[in-house]
């Protein structure tokens, strides 16, 4: 009988030394395949496997595309290529982002769900917004084990908050019992019949995180169009439900829990003001530098320049005071 012996772990800000905490806590005789996710940048220097390999009982390593899963190891996706998992073996892409992330968590644990089913134990950590929670929930209609860290024990505790939120997860636990816990579980044999129906389109979702166009599906006749366009390409958002979960995906592939596109929007918001600041100051720059051309020889014409310097460096105060006040919203929404 098979174990529940495929592991994938997703984290975010705070996550260098939450999963050195994991790693470190796995038992040496650990059996499991574990997956481990991180939210980097693509310029990373990929440094997250040496670091984990110095605390690790158990090796730790960058898989290459097409590599054999085996028992006892631990892989850490590489920058900028998605981690998925086909039926033993490992793939990397460089399919459209998800979240704004590549690697993304979401992309790893749906990939796990269709290729293991109920063999899967995903496990959300600290980081911000909600990557992850889509995933875990998938996890879990497939029959596998959902844990979380205790959002009280997270450093950045929004994304077990959310995954605790939309999922109704087995374990919520310390860090320090992450691993422990890890062990334990994938001893367990677990029974393959009967298991929960794959959640619809997830096959779909899976080949367009490998690269496969979404286009080529038509993926806009399967969901909803809304009213939102995507951050990333400016193509129409379509609309996801799964249980309480709402997403959206773009024909390009790009994707966005509603947590990450308000952030993706409230972001170019601001960029659109910054850039409204620059060019009106730039015409108070401009309206100056005429009217002190003018002024030894059209003193009117030289004073309406100035005139209309002074309400351009008004106008310019005001857009400053709407980006002081959003960023000012922005923290205060941090801390709650």
């Amino acid at each position: 009988m098979p174990k529940r012996n495929i592991v994938v772990v997703g984290t975010s800000s705070g996550g260098v030394e939450a999963l050195r905490t994991v790693v470190a806590s796995l038992p040496a005789d650990f059996q499991g395949s574990m997956f481990l996710v991180m939210h980097i940048g693509s310029g990373s220097l990929g440094l997250l496997p040496s670091i984990l390999a110095r605390v690790s009982a158990v090796p730790v390593i960058s898989p290459s595309d097409g590599e054999s899963v085996q028992p006892g190891r631990v892989y850490v996706a590489p920058p900028d290529r998605h981690l998925l998992l086909e039926p033993g073996q490992v793939c990397l892409s460089k399919g459209p982002k998800e979240n704004w992330f590549r690697p993304a968590i979401d992309p790893l644990f749906r990939s796990a769900a269709l290729a293991y089913g109920p063999r899967v134990v995903g496990v959300v950590l600290t980081g911000e917004l909600d990557d992850g929670s889509a995933g875990l929930w998938t996890i879990k209609q497939v029959g596998g084990v959902a844990v979380v860290q205790d959002p009280l024990d997270a450093l950045f505790p929004s994304m077990p908050r959310n995954a605790i939120h939309y999922t109704s997860v087995d374990y919520k636990v310390p860090l320090v019992e992450i691993g422990p816990l890890l062990g334990h579980l994938t001893t367990k044999d677990v029974e393959l019949e009967g298991t929960l129906k794959m959640p619809e389109h997830l096959e779909i979702e899976v080949k367009i995180a490998k690269q496969d166009p979404a286009i080529e599906f038509d993926v806009r006749d399967l969901w909803e169009k809304s009213s939102y366009t995507c951050p990333e390409c400016d193509g129409v958002l379509l609309k996801l439900k799964e249980g309480g979960l709402e997403r959206y995906r773009c024909h390009t592939g790009h994707a966005y829990s509603t947590d990450t596109l308000l952030a993706a929007i409230t972001e170019g918001v601001e960029e659109s003001l910054w850039s409204a600041i620059r060019q009106i100051e730039e015409r108070v720059l401009l309206l100056r530098h005429i009217a002190k051309h003018l002024k030894d020889q059209d003193d009117d014409r030289a004073t309406e320049f100035l005139r209309h310097a002074e309400k351009a460096e008004e106008q310019s105060r005001r857009v400053r005071e709407v980006v002081n006040q959003q960023e000012q919203s922005g923290l205060e929404g941090d801390t709650q």
